[in-house]
């Protein structure tokens, strides 16, 4: 009988293990280095993977590509707007390539000390839109450059918060690092579509310079 207990909380010992560390899944990251992924050290990305071998150290200059967006599956509404998302691609990546150059040069041809770094904000959520006034119509002779005069809807606070890093050796494209991490502080708010997202884009480039960072400095 003490057998079948000892068995038994073991069991649902092993069971609550399982549901308190669930597996993270991949949007942006292939599932090759997803199922490799380790916890990240402290203050940098949760979850990584490193290529073995390399010498991160020698990379001190980075290519950033324009930040890829992933609708999360709960998303209210899954339309994309162009313009909207325009806007939302420039806001990112420039917020992400001014936190790198606070720190490295980025560069925009690869090198053999360049590293070339994406990432893709994977939890967009939006609700539906509303039908605007008659200034989202295309005026007739303006073409496409089109003068965003407002936006409707609203990009939920539960968005914009878990982000997936891919970092390559530029001359060769090969994957040398890979990288999970979310966050919540400070996005419990709903956000008006342009309000407040400058400070969620400033999280993710301070998040992503401190893990290039951390990758230069276990290599020395």
């Amino acid at each position: 009988m003490k057998r079948l207990i000892i068995v038994f909380v073991g069991s649902m010992f092993l069971a609550a293990c399982a549901t308190a560390t669930p597996k993270y899944e991949g949007v942006f990251v292939p599932e090759e280095y997803v199922h490799q992924f380790k916890p990240g050290p402290e203050g940098t990305v949760k979850l990584r993977w490193l290529k073995p071998g390399v010498d991160f150290s020698k990379y001190n200059k980075f290519m950033v590509d324009y930040v890829v967006f992933g609708l999360a599956p709960d998303s209210k509404y899954k339309g994309i707007n162009a313009d909207e998302m325009k806007q939302l691609a420039d806001g990112a990546s420039l917020a992400i390539v001014n936190a790198i150059k606070e720190k490295y040069e980025v560069v925009s041809e690869p090198g053999p000390d360049v590293a070339r770094v994406r990432f893709a904000i994977v939890d967009l959520q939006q609700s539906s839109p509303a039908l605007s006034t008659v200034t989202s119509v295309v005026p007739i002779g303006l073409g496409i450059s089109l003068v965003k005069k407002g936006a409707t809807g609203e990009w939920t606070g539960a968005g914009l918060t878990k982000g997936e890093l891919l970092v390559h050796d530029s001359m060769t494209n090969e994957v040398i690092a890979a990288g999970y991490d979310d966050y919540s502080a400070k996005f419990t708010e709903r956000y008006t579509k342009w309000g407040s997202l400058d400070d969620a884009f400033k999280h993710w480039g301070e998040v992503i310079t401190k893990a290039l960072t951390k990758l230069k400095e276990e290599k020395k």
